[in-house]
C-alpha cells in the first residue's frame, strides 16, 4: 500500500513539513476553496501541486498529489435540477486539468444532503483524548425537534424518539446550536455549510426521492462522466455513506455490498470503482469487510483504515472513532485482504498494482487537544494511526514471518 496523508491546503494546521516527518510518500488532498460546481482550473491544480512539494524553508519535499478528495458532486447533479447539467459538464472539465496535471485517482461521494455526520466533534474517550461521535438518539434530537423535519418521528424507534425528547428538553439554546452545527458542517475542508434553512430546502427539492430514483440518478452521472475518466486514464472511486445508513427520510445507496454490486455493475468500467472505508462501512454490523475486500479487490483504487466502536448491532446506530487497531473492524484481517490483492495485480501485470491508503481520521491526543485542527484530523492522532497500521503491513508482508514465507 502507499502510505498517504490528507491535507486541507494552507490553511490546514498540519503543514508539509509535519506529513514528511510522519513518513507518508503522498498526499490526498483538494481545492475546498473552489466552490462546488465550479471548474479546477488548470492554474489553481497547479498552484495545490506546487504546495505540496514545498517545505516551509523552500526546499521540495518530496511529496506527490497522489489522489483528488474530493470533487465534489453538487446536490444539484444529485437531484437532477437546477444547474445540474452544467455541473457535470465542469465536472469533466475538471477531470481533463486534473489529468493533464499527473493525477489519476479521484475519489467523490453520493451522499444526498448531509455528506459524512457526526453528533459530536470532540467527544471524550476513556484515555482523555476526544473523537468524533455518532449518537443515533442526539441525531433523532436534532431531526424531529430542532430542524423539525415533518414527518421524522416516524422514522425512530419510540424508545429513540423518547430518549431525543429528554435529551433536547435538558439542552439551553448554545447547545441546541452546537448540536445543528456538528450535523450541518459538511464536507471536511469546505468552506461551505448549511444552514437549518438550507437543509430544509434541500429535503422540500428533493422531495419524497425514491431509492430506485437516487440510484437512477446516479447510474446517469456515472454515464456520463465515466467515458471522460476512460480516455484521461482516471480511476474514479465513490467513498461509502458515513453514516451507511438513511438519514432525513432520505434514502443512501451506497452502504452496503450489495449497493456497490448493483452500481459497478450498471457502468462496468476499470475507471469506475470504490474508495474502500472502513469506518464507514464498519459502522454496519452486517457489512463483512475482508471478505467486500476479496470481492471487489479489482475495483478498489483507494483505502481509508480507520475503526469505529457501536454501541450495539442495530443497523441504523450509535458509534465513535476508536483507536486505527480498537474498534469492531478486525484491521488485521482487512489489511491481509488487501495484500493479497496487491500481490494479484502485481502478478497480473496492474500498473496500479499497489493501492493508495490513508490513516483515516484519529483521535485528538496529547497536543493535539489543545490545536483544534479540523475534526477527526488531528496530527499526532493520525501519526499514531499510521505508525500502528504501518507495524501490521510490516508484520504481514514480512518474507521470513509474513503472509510471503
Amino acid at each position: 500500500m502507499r502510505q498517504t496523508w490528507r491535507w486541507f491546503g494552507p490553511k490546514d494546521l498540519t503543514s508539509i513539513d509535519d506529513i514528511t516527518q510522519a513518513g507518508a510518500a503522498g498526499v490526498v488532498s483538494a481545492l475546498h476553496h473552489v466552490p462546488n460546481g465550479v471548474v479546477w482550473t488548470a492554474e489553481e491544480i497547479a498552484r495545490r501541486h506546487q504546495d505540496i512539494q514545498t517545505r516551509k524553508d523552500g526546499s521540495p519535499s518530496g511529496l506527490t498529489w497522489d489522489v483528488v478528495e474530493s470533487l465534489p458532486v453538487t446536490e444539484d447533479m444529485k437531484k437532477q435540477k437546477g444547474n445540474w447539467r452544467e455541473h457535470i459538464e465542469n465536472y469533466k472539465i475538471s477531470m481533463h486539468n486534473l489529468a493533464a496535471s499527473g493525477i489519476e485517482t479521484i475519489c467523490y461521494n453520493f451522499m444526498p444532503v448531509l455528506d459524512w455526520t457526526r453528533t459530536d466533534l470532540r467527544w471524550t474517550v476513556a484515555n482523555g483524548g476526544s473523537c468524533m461521535r455518532f449518537d443515533i438518539n442526539d441525531f433523532a434530537a436534532f431531526d424531529i425537534h430542532i430542524l423539525k423535519r415533518p414527518g421524522a418521528p416516524a422514522d425512530y424507534t419510540n424508545a429513540i424518539a423518547d430518549e431525543a425528547a429528554r435529551r433536547v428538553a435538558d439542552m439551553n439554546d448554545d447547545e441546541k446550536k452546537q448540536l445543528a452545527r456538528n450535523v450541518t458542517m459538511g464536507l471536511p475542508g469546505s468552506t461551505e455549510s448549511m444552514t437549518l434553512e438550507d437543509v430544509q430546502a434541500h429535503l422540500d427539492e428533493y422531495g419524497a426521492i425514491s431509492r430506485e430514483q437516487l440510484q437512477a440518478h446516479f447510474i446517469d452521472f456515472l454515464e456520463q462522466v465515466v467515458p471522460t475518466a476512460e480516455e484521461l486514464g482516471l480511476r474514479l472511486c465513490c467513498h461509502p455513506d458515513d453514516p451507511p445508513f438513511a438519514l432525513l427520510g432520505l434514502p443512501r445507496i451506497m452502504s452496503t455490498e450489495a449497493d456497490y454490486k448493483y452500481i459497478l455493475d450498471a457502468v462496468d468500467s476499470p475507471a469506475s470503482g470504490m474508495t474502500f472505508c472502513t469506518g464507514s462501512l464498519g459502522a454496519r454490523p452486517d457489512n463483512d469487510l475482508p471478505g467486500i475486500v476479496q470481492r471487489f479487490g479489482p475495483k478498489i483504487h483507494f483505502l481509508h483504515l480507520r475503526n469505529v466502536k457501536r454501541d450495539s448491532d442495530d443497523i441504523a446506530g450509535s458509534f465513535y472513532e476508536a483507536e486505527h487497531l480498537g474498534g469492531d473492524t478486525d484491521m488485521v484481517a482487512v489489511i491481509a485482504a488487501v495484500i493479497a490483492e496487491e500481490r494479484r495485480r502485481k502478478a497480473e501485470g496492474r500498473a496500479d498494482w499497489q493501492i493508495p491508503m490513508r490513516p483515516d481520521h484519529g483521535q485528538d491526543i496529547l497536543d493535539d487537544l489543545g490545536r483544534r485542527s479540523q475534526p477527526g484530523y488531528p496530527t499526532i492522532g493520525r501519526m499514531k494511526g499510521l505508525a500502528e497500521l504501518r507495524g501490521v503491513m510490516t508484520a504481514l508482508e514480512h518474507h521470513d514471518f509474513g503472509l510471503g514465507r
